[in-house]
């Protein structure tokens, strides 16, 4: 326990002394090997093998394509996608926000880009129209969770690498559909009950001649969807083939099509792009020797053994694992905590019966509703200074939509074909 003690605390002391979650992990790994005396020359191999990977080139490729198609007028568009959709019903302008957010997560990957992208657009158009600026951001920052579970998830991506592999990328994806629009649609619920109780206002039916133009010019932004599963699930491509690919479909209809954006700022958006990139791939390096020294110290053995002998009972170990991730999750970001923690938790869930797959989904829903929670919330942050309202203000309008999600966060864990039957049916796994 002594050698688990140095390796955590010193962890723990890193971070509350205001160290990169990055550089503790990688310090931190360093006084570990340094406690069981094994050669740091060990250290520096995990790190190396840590981001030697085929499929780590997935993150870089859909973090680029979801940039490019952010910066480049595709949020706009598909806002008013949704809105020809569902705009016209009572709060219409709220069901927009949830469903431009699920057009974009499927895009982007990313909460954070979706919160900012979709958040520009609609926040300051909800306010103007009658709804609480609050209610407007609280909407959009819930609305953009489902990005952490519809594929392409930058996340799912790094689960499979946390897992040492053996989870299916492609298996990843499907499982994380069914559970992103049970969120999607559990939020729209709330948000139609909020707009009759609180008298929100209709939307206009938009004219047959100008829908049509607006779904025709959605529809080539949509098509990278098409690009990311098809080419999957066709067997055309890998998981790491079609971000690729994804990137020039991106490209050439921002530039090409689109034309909104300018060719001048191309470089500054790569170079945006790659200082995100250097910063995870520094974490996922330092997170990989982190966890070699764990499994030198028997630490997921330990802690495996400690939480079956509270309870041999499935569905108990996974509320206590719920629990767990809901606190760790408005302590620390979503990466370094699926990094540190899978290695740790995969053993304990396989032991009781749970499928990698599942689990995956029940640690982004958790980890999801992290993002949005103080005091760490990096997607809270990014609402707020969008929305241009206090914190305290906008945690306050998102009560409702925690309850929503924890409810959403209970179906997915105690309902495993809500993340296992896609999978089952699309890739017979």
């Amino acid at each position: 326990m002594m050698e688990a003690a140095v390796l955590l605390g010193s962890f723990l002391l890193l971070i509350l002394i205001g160290m990169p979650v990055a550089y503790a992990l990688g310090v931190s790994a360093l006084i570990g090997a340094w406690w069981i005396d094994i050669p740091l020359d060990a250290v520096m191999i995990a790190i190396s093998s840590g981001v030697n990977k085929f499929s780590l080139l997935a993150i870089p490729f859909f973090v680029l394509a979801g940039a490019i198609m952010a910066e480049g007028g595709m949020a706009r568009r598909l806002v008013a996608f949704a809105n020809v959709l569902v705009g016209f019903i009572r709060g219409g302008l709220s069901l927009v926000n949830i469903l431009a957010s699920t057009f974009f997560g499927a895009i982007s990957g990313s909460s954070m880009a979706d919160t900012a992208s979709v958040g520009s657009v609609l926040i300051p158009e909800m306010s103007k129209k009658g709804y609480p600026r609050d209610f407007a951001t609280a909407v959009t920052v819930a609305g953009s969770v489902q990005a952490i579970l519809i594929p392409p998830s930058h996340n799912a991506v790094i689960y499979s690498l946390a897992a040492g592999g053996t989870v299916s990328i492609a298996a990843l994806f499907m499982a994380g559909v069914l559970p992103g629009l049970l969120m999607g649609l559990t939020l729209a619920v709330l948000c139609l009950i909020t707009a009759k109780r609180r008298g929100f206002p209709k939307g206009e039916v938009i004219p047959m001649r100008q829908a049509l133009r607006i779904c025709a010019d959605a529809l080539w932004g949509l098509m990278t969807m098409v690009i990311i599963l098809g080419g999957i699930l066709s067997g055309v491509f890998t998981a790491t083939e079609s971000a690729s690919v994804a990137v020039l479909w991106a490209f050439f209809v921002t530039m090409f099509i689109y034309r909104d954006y300018q060719w001048r700022e191309i470089p500054k958006l790569v170079h945006r792009t790659v200082k995100t990139l250097a910063i995870v791939m520094i974490l996922i390096g330092f997170a990989a020797s982190f966890g070699y020294i764990m499994t030198l110290m028997q630490i997921p053995l330990k802690i495996t053994t400690f939480l079956t002998t509270l309870s041999d009972n499935r569905y108990v170990i996974l509320g206590m694992i719920n629990l767990l991730l809901l606190v760790l999750g408005t302590l620390m970001d979503m990466a370094p905590l699926i990094l540190i923690l899978t290695p740790i938790l995969l053993p304990v869930v396989k032991l009781i019966g749970v499928d990698p797959v599942h689990f995956g989904m029940i640690m982004m829903v958790n980890l999801g509703i992290g993002l949005i929670t103080p005091p760490v919330g990096g997607v809270l942050f990014v609402g707020s200074a969008v929305g241009k309202l206090p914190i305290e203000q906008v945690v306050k309008a998102l009560t409702p939509f925690f309850f929503a999600l924890l409810l959403v966060l209970v179906a997915v864990t105690y309902i495993p074909a809500l993340s296992l039957w896609l999978p089952g049916l699309v890739l017979g796994s």
